[in-house]
C-alpha cells in the first residue's frame, strides 16, 4: 500500500500536467519538458498518469487534441488541415488516421454527420478525471 503522501503527490502532478495539456494542447508538448515544468521526473509522470489517470500521457494528450478537434469540425468553418494544424499536428494524414481511430470516423464524415444529425457520430473515450 502507498504512502499517503505518495499517493498526494502523484494526484497533484496528474492535476498539474492535465492543467497544461488542457490549455497547450496545440504545442508540441513531450513528457520530458513538462516533467522539467513542475519540478518532477519523467517516471514519475510516468506513475501519477497510470495510477490516478489509469492512462498514459500519450495517450491522454491524443484524447484531449482529438475531443478539441471534434469539437472545431463540428462548429466551426475550418478546413480539416487548419483543425490539425491547432491541435498539434503538423501532417493532417496523420491527424486523420489519429482522429479515425479514435472517433470511428474520418474527419470530413464525422463534420457532415455533426451537421445531419445535430450531434456528431463516433464514440470518444472519456479523459480521466481525477477528483
Amino acid at each position: 500500500m502507498q504512502r499517503e503522501a505518495t499517493i498526494s503527490l502523484r494526484l497533484e502532478l496528474f492535476q498539474e500536467v492535465t492543467a497544461i495539456v488542457d490549455y497547450e494542447y496545440g504545442d508540441e508538448l513531450a513528457l520530458d519538458d513538462l516533467a522539467h515544468r513542475v519540478a518532477s521526473s519523467r517516471r514519475q509522470l510516468q506513475r501519477a498518469f497510470a495510477e490516478v489517470g489509469h492512462t498514459t500521457f500519450r495517450q491522454y494528450l491524443t484524447a484531449v487534441r482529438m475531443d478539441r478537434a471534434a469539437e472545431m469540425l463540428a462548429s466551426s468553418g475550418m478546413t480539416v488541415r487548419e483543425v490539425a494544424h491547432n491541435v498539434g499536428y503538423r501532417q493532417p494524414a496523420q491527424f486523420a488516421k489519429a482522429f479515425r481511430r479514435h472517433h470511428g470516423l474520418a474527419p470530413s464524415d464525422f463534420r457532415a454527420q455533426a451537421r445531419l444529425f445535430g450531434s456528431p457520430g463516433g464514440d470518444s473515450v472519456p479523459i480521466a478525471n481525477a477528483a
